[in-house]
């Protein structure tokens, strides 16, 4: 539930700041609020799609080779929010300067309110494509069900539709720095879990057996089953028997991201 509810915070917090740039940037144009809602109904729908087609590809695979395209999926969700924290540790200024620029245009007349529409529904189908591949990621990995995936959803949801707002009419008293700093630091925890859990399906399927040994067993003071131990395993990727490959995937994918973080914000790795 919680990694669902973070990855959806998250995005939609994405989606609604830049849709509450160009309002705000297009204030007193006729017209706006119609041209963004097209905007916004157009990225739905597409995301719609791509989750239809990524249950469409699940269910190809149903029976046949099940924990290899878990694995896939779980390691195509890794390279994608290791991708997301990367680009938004470079572009997250830079994006918000041209949605602005883009306002000010169509206020200036430069551009029509068309511009508007597609600038809007390019960033909503962006991100719901990402959330639905990074959902689709945390159902294979088996650490919730559907019904606490619905919940962290929906209130994932709601949370940044309420914070995007609250930013839009000024209210909003936690600064976008530390939100993002800390949403940037549970999506780098989620993704190396991710990758964790990959491993170990990867195995399933009878490789990287020469790996497989646990490193140690703390199921007797914390089961992963168990209701603290899963609300780790969602935030932190815990297991209660690791092995060297898991941890390895776990560091590797940590460590590949920090790196890749600071070197795009210009930073010398290790300074």
């Amino acid at each position: 539930m919680l990694g669902t509810l973070i990855i959806v915070f998250r995005e939609v917090m994405e989606a609604g700041l830049i849709v509450g740039i160009v309002l705000a940037a297009t204030r007193g144009v006729a017209g706006r609020a119609a041209w963004i809602s097209y905007g916004v109904a157009g990225g739905v729908a597409g995301a719609c799609l791509v989750a239809a087609g990524a249950d469409g590809i699940a269910s190809l695979f149903a029976g046949s080779g099940q924990e290899l395209l878990n694995a896939a999926v779980l390691g195509l969700a890794v390279v994608m929010l290791t991708w997301h924290n990367v680009w938004m540790a470079s572009h997250g200024r830079e994006m918000s300067q041209q949605m602005r620029e883009i306002g000010a245009q169509v206020r200036g007349g430069e551009r029509d309110l068309l511009a508007l529409a597609i600038v809007v529904g390019v960033a909503v189908l962006r991100e719901g494509s990402e959330t639905v591949l990074f959902l689709y990621g945390v159902a294979a990995s088996g650490g919730s069900s559907a019904a606490a995936m619905m919940a962290g959803g929906a209130l994932g949801l709601l949370g940044a539709v309420a914070l995007s707002a609250a930013v839009y009419f000024g209210l909003a008293s936690i600064p976008m720095k530390t939100m993002f700093a800390v949403t940037t630091a549970l999506i780098a925890l989620l993704a190396a879990g991710l990758a964790s859990q990959c491993v170990a399906f990867l195995q399933q399927a009878g490789f990287l057996m020469s790996f497989s040994t646990p490193l140690w067993d703390t199921s007797a003071i914390l089961p992963d089953n168990a209701m603290l131990g899963r609300l780790l395993r969602t935030l932190v990727g815990y297991t209660d028997q690791p092995n060297l490959a898991q941890l390895a995937a776990y560091l590797a994918t940590l460590g590949v991201m920090l790196a890749l973080m600071r070197w795009k914000r210009g930073a010398p790795v290790g300074a």
